[in-house]
């Protein structure tokens, strides 16, 4: 087949064009990274020559400095810019004051996103949390537990954006009398479902199903912690309980289960904190549509999608004041767990 020339001359030029724009990001990307790492070699060698009564103090500022300021560069200085563009327009051009804000918690379309957050947020970690926590007990039993803990564990290496779309495919549905190439319609039709709903369409279903891909990424860290957790309960505690009588569910109710009431707590707050800016999975499958939008890819819509800067800064804000507390919270019942050791 002839091909055009008029077309693939300005073809040539786009992509010769991309490549150009592509290899100076990333000679500047470069250059940046191996000069701070210069920069680093160079200060921490004149730290190691130093000597006398300066050296120490020397040496605490100059091993400081650098987190300081990545700290300030990746966190402290888009906290605050982000705080101060909450305030502003969408151009960021007039300050607006608590409008954006306003718009957040009156708006009728925020409230069913506001509402999806909140049962992701109690449902996913509930789930991840029990479930792995069941897990635990039931591995611990088994021979070649490594094997099983290995396999539970194995979805945390993979990223959700690729656990997405694996879901993506389990949840596929076609037409009736069509052959289903989604599992999960698959398994519809062979129990007599003739004609099973296309599940990322179906309401309210939708959204468990996408908390399902959560879950399934997260037990494996539950149940690993928790089975650590488990096998750190003194045997003498365990076996006392046992003469008292306590078996089976007494036992897990008012001994395992008070022991590690610590490990519970993090494990779920930590995942609760991660189930909070569950972002990629929504973006993935739904794009948020269909009843499944939640806070965090509001928050990328509202910013690069309808270029929205303030509305999507005011989301980000909401969106920190609600994890913070449960960081805080996580990082307090840690340092009280390693005080009363």
């Amino acid at each position: 087949m002839p091909t055009d020339t008029r077309l693939a001359g300005p073809a040539l030029h786009l992509a010769d064009s991309l490549w150009q724009d592509a290899a100076v990001k990333f000679g500047n990307t470069a250059g940046a990274v191996l000069g701070f790492a210069g920069l680093l070699l160079a200060v921490f060698f004149a730290a190691g020559r130093a000597t006398g009564r300066f050296s120490r103090p020397l040496a605490i500022v100059l091993m400081l400095g650098p987190a300081i300021v990545l700290l300030l560069t990746g966190l402290v200085v888009p906290l605050l810019r982000t705080v101060a563009l909450s305030f502003l327009d969408a151009d960021s051009a007039k300050f607006v004051g608590g409008k954006n804000y306003g718009w957040a918690l009156t708006s009728s379309p925020i409230h069913g996103v506001l509402l999806n957050t909140l049962l992701w947020l109690v449902i996913a970690p509930l789930a991840a949390t029990g479930l792995g926590l069941a897990l635990a007990l039931m591995v611990d039993r088994m021979r070649g537990q490594a094997i099983y803990k290995s396999l539970i564990f194995m979805p945390m290496a993979v990223s959700l954006v690729a656990a997405s779309i694996v879901f993506k495919l389990v949840y596929e549905s076609r037409g009736a009398g069509q052959n289903q190439v989604g599992l999960l319609s698959q398994l519809a039709v062979a129990l007599g479902w003739d004609d099973p709903p296309n599940w990322i369409l179906s309401q309210p279903l939708n959204n468990f199903l996408l908390m399902a891909v959560l879950v399934w990424v997260q037990t494996g860290f539950a149940m690993v912690v928790l089975s650590a957790a488990i096998k750190a309960i003194p045997d003498e505690i365990t076996e006392a309980a046992r003469l008292d009588g306590a078996t089976g569910l007494r036992l897990f109710r008012h001994v395992t289960v008070p022991m590690i009431r610590t490990t519970l707590v993090v494990v779920l707050t930590t995942i609760m904190i991660i189930t909070l800016k569950a972002f990629d999975i929504v973006r993935t499958m739904t794009g948020g549509n269909f009843g499944t939008q939640v806070l965090a890819n509001e928050m990328y819509s509202q910013s690069f999608e309808q270029y929205n800067y303030g509305r999507g800064s005011a989301l980000a804000v909401i969106l920190f004041l609600a994890v913070a507390p449960l960081v805080v919270y996580n990082i307090a019942l840690l340092r009280k767990e390693r005080a009363t050791r």
